[in-house]
C-alpha cells in the first residue's frame, strides 16, 4: 500500500523538516530514511525532494552547504534553521488537530452532535495556540 500523491502533497516540507531536526541531512539519505521509517509506503522521489528543499531554503526553513566526503561525489546537505524548528513546530501541531478531525470524521459517529462539538472544540483549541 502506497499513500497517495494527494496526500502527502501537504506534508512533504513537514516530513523533510522532522528528518532535519536533531542532525543535517543529504537528499538520498533523507528519501532512504523516510521509507525506512514508514516501511516503504512513503517513497519522495527526487523532483519532490529537491523542490521542497528549494522552496525551504527560499522561505529561510533550512540552509545548505556542501559536504566534505573523502570518496565519492559531494553532497548537498541540509540544516534546520530556527525558523524552521518553528515552522516544525507548527505543523505538528497543525498535524495533531488535523488527526483529531479526521479520525472522528472516519469513526462511526452514533450522535452528529458530538462530530460538530468536537470540530468546534478542535477549532477553539487550534485559535488559542
Amino acid at each position: 500500500m502506497t499513500i497517495s500523491a494527494d496526500l502527502l502533497r501537504g506534508y512533504t516540507d513537514t516530513i523533510i523538516l522532522r528528518q532535519l531536526d536533531g542532525e543535517d541531512g543529504y537528499g538520498y539519505g533523507i528519501s532512504r530514511e523516510v521509507a525506512r521509517r514508514s516501511d516503504g509506503v512513503i517513497q519522495l522521489k527526487e523532483a519532490t525532494l529537491y523542490t521542497a528543499f528549494r522552496r525551504m531554503e527560499e522561505n529561510g526553513y533550512i540552509r545548505s552547504y556542501w559536504g566534505n566526503e573523502a570518496t565519492g561525489a559531494r553532497r548537498r546537505y541540509y540544516s534546520l534553521t530556527e525558523p524552521g524548528r518553528q515552522k516544525l513546530t507548527e505543523d505538528l501541531a497543525a498535524w495533531a488537530q488535523t488527526r483529531r478531525v479526521m479520525d472522528t470524521l472516519l469513526e462511526s459517529v452514533p450522535d452528529r452532535g458530538q462530530a460538530y462539538e468536537f470540530i468546534q472544540r478542535a477549532k477553539e483549541e487550534a485559535d488559542r495556540t
